[in-house]
């Protein structure tokens, strides 16, 4: 399933989301410039291993991509999603947020694969968490969602809490099986949504004076 974009149109410009989307597409930029050697360096030293936390690669690690398909995938997500988070939590709150969801995924990763020597590197641990706020702020919206069937494409409107709902089942499943194979760091993918979504549903990051005056 692809995600395609919401129905929940934003009130205020997302110049956090945009701005965080820059800057991981001018560090991916600069990533593609280097000789593999020092690409590999890059990701050594700013890239978050497991074996070597803490660090401060707990922050930087989620702006540095392993291709274009991981950069693009996670940016259009982030797109979709950010937009309305951002909206709600408003533009300081947000920036904090995301961040601290990244911080808190990794720690996920760190915790299931303690020992692993292999860089952990991209944006998915924080944008799961603001998937995880999208779901507690924005319950009975709806994902304009591309699904292709062999060689036939549909395009379906589903509930968003069943889009993020199956795709945390996913990610859930993917790191009891698998713990992070294939290249994919699940256990950040889940522990960013949990950190998001107990944060906005037990935290009330949320100002009340912005829910008031949007409606909510």
């Amino acid at each position: 399933m692809i995600p395609l974009r919401d129905i929940i149109p934003s009130r205020t410009v997302p110049v956090v989301t945009t701005a965080i989307i820059i800057v991981n597409a001018l560090v991916f930029l600069f990533e593609i410039s280097l000789p593999d050697a020092q690409l590999r360096l890059l990701f050594r030293q700013f890239g978050l291993v497991p074996v070597a936390f803490p660090s401060p690669a707990l922050l930087t690690s989620m702006f540095l991509h392993g291709g274009w398909l991981h950069v693009i995938g996670n940016m259009w997500c982030l797109w979709i999603f950010g937009d309305n988070v951002e909206d709600r939590m408003g533009h300081a709150r947000f920036l904090v947020f995301y961040l601290l969801c990244g911080a808190l995924a990794g720690i996920g990763q760190v915790v299931v694969q303690p020992a692993s020597h292999v860089p952990t590197v991209g944006a998915s641990g924080a944008i799961a968490g603001v998937m995880g706020a999208y779901l507690v702020l924005y319950p009975r919206s709806r994902i304009l969602t591309l699904i292709p069937i062999f060689i036939f494409i549909r395009l379906v409107y589903l509930p968003a809490a069943f889009f993020i709902g199956l795709w945390f089942a996913i990610q859930l499943l993917s790191t009891f099986l698998g713990g992070g194979g294939g290249g994919v760091a699940f256990a950040a993918h889940v522990g960013g949504f949990v950190a998001g979504y107990l944060l906005v549903k037990l935290g009330r990051i949320t100002p009340a004076w912005r829910a008031r005056r949007h409606g909510w």
